[in-house]
């Protein structure tokens, strides 16, 4: 077994068939054929059973917010897919659920030949759900595979509350893992038994997606989805596009990312959120380019300090970066996978912020916006309004804005637990990067997560960190962008 063996798991105790027709990977988190551990052990159990490989990519109608946003950046992903295993001897079945339900069976039907069938771990939204509907009545054994962070969700033994704790014991593993690697490119020599063809039966009751189709004008019009939430113009899903904004963010960006990551009109940011979240990149991709751009090797690392800086001894500029990717993203993981009921609700916020929030909840707020007013961006507020538009056009909003975007939307609703029901909302909805466990850690940051008691208390903040739009406007540069996202943008039609 090339994986690690904590990456590996079984989600039920049926016996592995070595009589079965192929193994099956069913590609649903780590969307990706490269740097990815769920191809590289689907592969090593084709190659260990002398069986052919079946990658099954699906993609699902019944989900909140299911959008042409979301539809088609995940498509545009399959699409690349299915062209890079044309001729392959991997097998490849994309499949677009028509309707609610339609789909079910098919995975239990595919399961039905295959020796074993490999997916992937990823410990939010509707996912676990779906492995846990699954497993006990699966016809073969189903075998999970952590993919989604350098550090393996199984190694730490508690779940932190502050991003010092988490980061000086993340510094204490991290050497040893970044010497396992996921392979760079799994598929090239490989020498498995060819995929002979998907049983016509399967095919005629459930055809492979038409991804061409599906992707034209109007293509995702007959599918029951939100067809108000418009695909994003900025961001084209798949991997090719992902490695060519890493190169482009390593190359050319992140020389500047320390001194100016906060100001939205330098652009300094990677832009690669929303592929990670639908794994269209792994983490290690990220680090290893960052490192060959630094020449880091690990005889250069400190020993733990806790600190942002200090540990990798690369740039200061790569230092902020590494710990935004290593530290931030990774301790939101930790959340989920540790709290599967708990990462995204109210209560689990530290005890000082329910209790500051609770001692202010009846405060005087100085405007209340529905929920209709702020997704229209109908405040008073430009900077906010900018912000909004920005996610609603583009599927992303620039890091420190999303900040202050979400202080004001707890100064501006009845409750603290009617401002978290706003974001969650608004986010999902809207932003590629949403229903993720970093994205909750955005969120929940806003109500104290992750964060200490500040002072001067505040009104409706209470203790909680304080941001204004005034101060945004003093200490950043943002006049480009309050330009292209002022009142002109247009977010519906």
């Amino acid at each position: 077994m090339s994986i690690p063996s904590i990456r590996l798991s079984d989600a039920n105790e049926v016996p592995i068939r070595t009589d079965g027709d192929y193994v099956l990977y069913w590609m649903i988190a780590n969307r990706r054929l490269s740097w990815n551990f769920a191809l590289d052990h689907a592969i090593d159990q084709a190659k260990t059973l002398r069986k052919p490989l079946l990658i099954f990519e699906p993609l699902r109608v019944r989900y909140r917010w299911a959008s042409d946003r979301l539809h088609r950046f995940v498509i545009q992903g399959m699409h690349e897919h299915r062209k890079k295993l044309s001729g392959h001897p991997i097998g490849y079945y994309p499949y677009v659920e028509p309707a609610a339900g339609e789909g079910t069976p098919l995975l239990a039907t595919l399961a039905r030949k295959a020796c074993v069938v490999v997916t992937d771990e990823f410990p939010c939204f509707f996912l676990p759900h779906m492995i846990d509907a699954v497993k006990a009545d699966l016809p073969a054994r189903l075998q999970l595979v952590d993919a989604h962070t350098v550090v393996p969700l199984r190694k730490a033994d508690r779940t932190f509350t502050v991003a010092h704790s988490y980061r000086r014991w993340m510094q204490k593993q991290i050497l040893d893992e970044i010497m396992d690697m996921p392979k760079a490119e799994p598929l090239k020599g490989l020498k498995i038994p060819p995929f002979s063809g998907i049983d016509k039966k399967i095919e005629r009751r459930w055809p492979a997606a038409d991804l061409d189709a599906f992707l034209a004008p109007g293509g995702l019009d007959p599918i029951a989805i939100d067809h108000d939430v418009r695909p994003s113009e900025d961001y084209v899903g798949g991997e090719s596009e992902a490695t060519r904004r890493l190169d482009q963010f390593v190359s050319h960006s992140l020389s500047a990312y320390g001194d100016d990551r906060n100001h939205p009109d330098k652009r300094a940011t990677s832009g690669l959120s929303p592929y990670l979240h639908f794994g269209h990149i792994s983490p290690h991709q990220i680090l290893t380019s960052v490192f060959q751009h630094q020449s880091w090797s690990p005889d250069q690392a400190s020993p733990p300090n806790g600190k942002n800086n200090g540990f990798w001894n690369t740039s200061e500029p790569a230092e902020a970066f590494l710990d935004q990717l290593l530290t931030w993203r990774e301790l939101g993981f930790n959340m989920s996978f540790r709290n599967p009921n708990g990462y995204d609700q109210y209560d689990t916020l530290p005890d000082w912020a329910l209790k500051t929030l609770k001692q202010h909840a009846k405060d005087a707020r100085p405007t209340i916006y529905s929920l209709h007013q702020f997704e229209r961006a109908q405040t008073h507020d430009e900077v906010w309004n900018a912000a909004q538009r920005e996610l609603v056009t583009t599927g992303v909003m620039h890091n420190y804005l999303r900040m202050l975007w979400g202080k004001m939307i707890l100064y501006w609703t009845r409750s603290p637990q009617d401002a978290l029901n706003v974001l969650i909302e608004l986010n999902n909805k809207y932003a590629l990067d949403g229903r993720d466990p970093n994205s909750y850690s955005g969120i929940f940051w806003t109500l104290g997560r992750y964060d200490r008691a500040w002072g001067p208390t505040r009104p409706v903040f209470g203790n909680v960190r304080y941001m204004t739009s005034d101060s945004t406007k003093k200490k950043l540069k943002l006049k480009g962008y309050l330009k292209k996202f002022g009142p002109d943008a247009t977010l519906f039609d």
